[in-house]
Formats: C-alpha cells, structure tokens, sequence
C-alpha cells in the first residue's frame, strides 16, 4: 500500500542541529560557572525536548536554577537556531520529489514548536510540510503518539497509509503507538541498538526513495 503521508523528525532526521545545540548549552552552562561538555555529551541528552535536555546538562541544580537554564539555552539557541545547523545530503532532493509524487508532509519533533518553525524557516524547508508539532503544541509529547494522530487525523489519511522517519527510540515508539509504518535514521543522533525495531531502515536519507513505501 502506497503511503500518502509521510512524517518526519526533525533534529537527527531532517538535519544535523548537534553543534548548535551544543553551543546553546554550553553558552547556558557558562552562566552557571560550569564547563563546556563535548558534541558527543550532548548527543545522548537529546531527544526528549529542551527541558529535559536542560536537566541533563545541569546536573543537582535546583527547579529555580532549571528554570533560569531553560530560559537562557531557548533563548541563545532561538538567537542562534541555525548558525550551523545543515540539512543532511540529500534532504532538499529528495523532500521535492516526494511533494512531486503527491506526498502529504510533515514534521513532528519533540523540540519547542517556535523553535522548529523558526529552524525550517531558516533552512527554507518550512513551505513542504502541511503541519508542523512541536513538543509544546499538545499536553502528550513522543513517544506518546498523540502528536502523530493529530497530523493524521488532520491529514485526513489512515494510519496504515502513514509513515514515521526518524532516529530515536521515541520517533519509533510513537510511530507503533499510532499504528503507522515505521523508519529509523541510521545517521542520526539516536543509538543503534535502540532503533532496531522499526519497520525499515535508511543509512542517507536519499534512500527513502528506494523503499517500497
């Protein structure tokens, strides 16, 4: 069955955000007299929305201090959303040549909505996608698929007609839950051995084109 709408991550999928992410969290730990951690420490704390990731980065710190965090890592990285951050190979190719085949779009991220908006702007990707969720648009982010079957149901397509790419274990998770077809990104930020579970597999993103969806 030919899939009509495809929803993707964004971070790790569609492109490689790592270092600026890095510098946002670095920036924001230098407010706290800390040191810089490395592209490969932040690496593991993604993937489950800038609060956590915050969390992670500042560790023993109080709730008033994670607050104070938080504001300033969206701040710097809101500032600096894209000072970086490329589209993996591939990406801007293979993105116009699924619109042409009739491919609905989307993205589905667990990054802040205003964030990801402002990110697909500035990579000019924005005007692709017929919704884009953030992990701030609804109460229930990945790997919950509340996300997924809004844009779904907004889509008007069956979920068996549907599938999710990305390259965490909550892309794949949340995919399951709403019964859609399931991709994993070899190439991006997530582990592996944790991905293992999905339906199919890409090592570029270009070879979305070769799979039988």
């Amino acid at each position: 069955m030919e899939k009509k709408l495809i929803i993707f991550d964004l971070d790790g999928t569609l492109c490689d955000s790592l270092e600026d992410l890095t510098d946002a969290v670095n920036h924001m730990r230098g407010e706290f007299g800390l040191g810089a951690l490395t592209t490969e420490q932040v690496r593991q704390l993604v993937g489950e929305g800038a609060a956590n990731l915050v969390k992670g980065a500042l560790p023993g710190k109080s709730p008033a201090e994670l607050r104070r965090g938080l504001e300033t890592f969206i701040a710097y990285n809101t500032a600096h959303i894209a000072d970086k951050t490329t589209l993996y190979p591939g990406v801007r190719e293979t993105i116009s040549i699924l619109q042409e085949q009739g491919r609905q779009m989307a993205v589905v991220s667990n990054k802040a909505e205003s964030l990801c908006r402002r990110l697909l702007t500035a990579l000019q990707l924005d005007h692709y996608f017929i919704d884009i969720v953030g992990g701030d648009t609804l109460p229930f982010r990945k790997p919950y698929p509340d996300p997924l079957l809004k844009v779904i149901n907004g889509a008007g397509i069956p979920a068996g007609e549907t599938v999710m790419v990305g390259d965490s274990i909550h892309d794949l998770k949340a995919g399951k839950a709403a019964a859609v077809t399931t991709i994993a990104c070899l190439y991006g930020y997530g582990n592996d051995s944790e991905i293992r579970s999905a339906d199919m597999f890409i090592d570029s993103f270009s070879r979305l084109l070769e799979l039988p969806i």
